[in-house]
């Protein structure tokens, strides 16, 4: 957009176009301040933060004072803002997505792909793994390389603000999208492998040290919880034997799993549990995703707002912790940089931990943009049946 210079003889703000966006780019100066008084002792990320400078919460307050007649244009150093870009389509397109890894056209669980996609999991280190899903869960959120061509479309400087607000629809569309995809690809990846039950339990302790260092050593708890939602599914829960393997063949493996992991995941879904700002790359908002966006299914089963003993206070912790989240943008994106700094990503690994590979992998060149609701119902089914098949339901 141009620059509009202000003019006394304006008396009333030009309606806001759909297509236009804010004049000045958000600079670093521009990130939230921290307000180190009000940090938590713990120095949890949890905590009360002054509003930075260019919080589209002041941008609005000032707004109200322009309709009073203060200043009709929202006029700052001579530069006039306008809306935000409402985005009403998704950032994956996996129909017209390329990828080394498969055909132009492919078909829902293609044989030849999935034994790639074995292949490739089974060679990367976790530490590697848990890297390039980290890079890739930051791009999609937009704490990582947000231009500023996307920053004055969003009109806020990171995604971490966008998610929180009635314009950021549909990139908590998008990450929803994504840590479900994510999940059951890699719930495919145990439920698809035939072999022997302890090559199974070498697959779940494969995807247990990712999850641990998703959590400890990246800070990402996005993706954390995207691995623990594929362990968690009752598809792959309810392999006794194969879980019977894993505590016999990878026992610290498994202990790690049941008395660390997984409580750990519980506290933070009932707000009882908080992450180290100075460490995180990606906070815990899937709680917030589901709050928002209610009618996409991630999961079965209660959320831990719906019973009647958690409820309320659980639904406002979350809440809380969005305000906070919000101005954090800055910091999470810091410590992403660090977290990567001099990380030299592999091109076919990161490729299986892109959305739209997954979608491609899971439903198909044809399937992957249908609609939602039926793709994960249809897969539902998949899952099952493949459970089923490697351990027979008791009669």
């Amino acid at each position: 957009a141009g620059s509009v210079a202000p003019s006394p003889s304006v008396s009333r703000r030009p309606p806001p176009s759909q297509n236009s966006t804010l004049h000045r780019p958000l600079s670093d100066r521009d990130q939230p301040a921290l307000n180190q008084d009000s940090l938590s002792s713990d120095g949890s990320c949890y905590t009360e933060l002054s509003a930075g400078p260019q919080s589209y919460v002041e941008r609005l307050r000032s707004e109200e004072a322009g309709s009073e007649g203060v200043n009709p244009l929202n006029v700052e150093d001579g530069v006039v803002f306008f809306s935000p870009v409402v985005e009403t389509v998704s950032a994956f397109k996996p129909s017209r997505y390329q990828s080394p890894l498969m055909p132009k056209e492919n078909k829902p669980l293609e044989v030849s792909i999935l034994r790639r996609v074995k292949e490739l999991l089974a060679e990367v280190d976790p530490k590697t793994a848990a890297k390039h899903i980290t890079m890739a869960d930051c791009k999609v959120a937009r704490i990582l390389e947000v231009t500023p061509e996307v920053q004055r479309m969003m009109g806020v400087s990171s995604g971490m603000e966008l998610l929180t607000l009635p314009h950021g629809q549909q990139l908590r569309l998008d990450l929803l999208e994504r840590f479900h995809t994510m999940a059951t690809m890699l719930a495919v990846d145990v439920l698809g492998c035939t072999g022997s039950t302890d090559e199974r339990a070498g697959l779940l302790h494969r995807l247990i040290q990712i999850a641990a260092e998703l959590k400890s050593t990246m800070g990402n708890m996005f993706g954390f919880a995207a691995v623990m939602r594929a362990l968690e599914l009752p598809q792959v829960s309810r392999l006794e034997q194969t879980w019977t393997a894993l505590r016999q063949r990878h026992t610290e493996g498994a202990i790690l799993y049941e008395k660390t992991l997984r409580p750990f995941m519980k506290s933070l879904n009932d707000g009882r549990e908080s992450c180290p700002l100075s460490s995180t790359t990606f906070p815990h908002v899937l709680p917030l995703l589901s709050l928002l966006e209610k009618s996409v299914a991630v999961g079965e089963g209660a959320e831990p707002w719906e019973t009647v003993e958690a409820g309320v206070d659980v639904v406002m912790f979350h809440l809380g912790a969005a305000r906070t989240i919000a101005q954090l943008g800055g910091i999470y994106r810091s410590n992403t940089e660090s977290r990567l700094q001099g990380f030299q990503e592999q091109p076919e690994v990161l490729e299986l931990f892109l959305t739209d590979f997954q979608m491609r992998l899971l439903w198909g060149s044809r399937g992957a943009e249908e609609n939602q609701a039926l793709r994960y119902a249809k897969f539902e089914q998949v899952l099952t049946a493949l459970s089923n098949k490697l351990e027979p339901p008791v009669r």
